[in-house]
């Protein structure tokens, strides 16, 4: 029996530093255009993470990169410490530059970590992470 992905929607946020889709178990967010993502500018979509999955019920961040922005990929080293249950990291990228760069912050990640050119591929990838034993 395969198991699928609860894709219920449950609410968007429209924060600083972007547009946050969050579904029964991932969220998708688009940062704006030039943002500095970090954990200091971060911090409002930390804590709707939290309110949402509460550090127990299982997730995946998918990285819709429909804008250019900066991101340390170093920083995936605290991702797993930080959200317990964050189970995977999907990056949508739609050029070559971008595919490259989320290449080497593949290589940082502690967490099951993959490339997508659409949405609902990665989607598709997180229900497989989700229901992973």
């Amino acid at each position: 029996m395969v198991k699928t992905i609860n894709k219920t929607f449950i609410k968007k946020y429209k924060i600083d530093i972007g547009s946050f889709y969050f579904y029964e178990q991932y969220v998708v967010g688009e940062v704006e255009e030039g943002s500095d993502l970090n954990f200091e500018s971060g911090k409002e979509l930390y804590e709707l993470i939290e309110k949402h999955y509460n550090n127990i019920v299982p997730y995946v961040y998918i990285s819709n990169r429909v804008n250019s922005y900066s991101f340390k990929p170093t920083r995936h080293y605290r991702s797993a410490r930080l959200f317990p249950n964050l189970k995977g990291y999907a990056i949508v990228t739609y050029d070559e530059v971008n595919t490259k760069i989320a290449q080497l912050e593949e290589s940082f990640s502690e967490i099951p970590t993959c490339i997508f050119d659409n949405l609902n591929d990665a989607i598709n990838w997180s229900g497989h992470i989700i229901t992973s034993p």
